[in-house]
């Protein structure tokens, strides 16, 4: 889905969105396997509990910064995050996954949010 941070005058790279889609990313313990630029060699997992507007490595502060009536915690709660703390393991590497619940991460990348389903 295209991320509430986007730039609406910007037309994000279909392209790209579209080879990971329905790819597989498997979180390990010495390696993240799947596409570009979720996997990543060697991660060095780190959990922390993110307030929402820390989600999307700040995303949501820096739109609050241009603009005070974006509320980063109404932004969090349109992607299914409640709550003050989302727990989000940081990897190290590229990208980070937000928990929405135990089965749920949510990764942001390039004027997108991608949702990553536990099976």
């Amino acid at each position: 889905m295209l991320a509430p941070w986007a730039d609406p005058h910007r037309k994000p790279d279909d392209a790209e969105r579209a080879g990971l889609m329905g790819k597989t990313v498997a979180l390990k313990t010495r390696e993240i396997s799947g596409p570009r630029p979720f996997s990543c060699a060697k991660p060095h997992y780190k959990v922390t509990d993110y307030g929402p507007d820390m989600l999307f490595q700040g995303a949501f502060d820096e739109m609050y910064s241009a603009d005070k009536t974006v509320d980063p915690e109404a932004l969090a709660a349109s992607l299914g995050f409640m709550g003050a703390h989302i727990r989000t393991p940081e990897t190290g590497c590229e990208i980070d996954l937000h928990f929405v619940d135990d089965t749920t991460a949510e990764i942001g990348f390039n004027d997108y949010e991608y949702t990553l389903k536990k099976r």
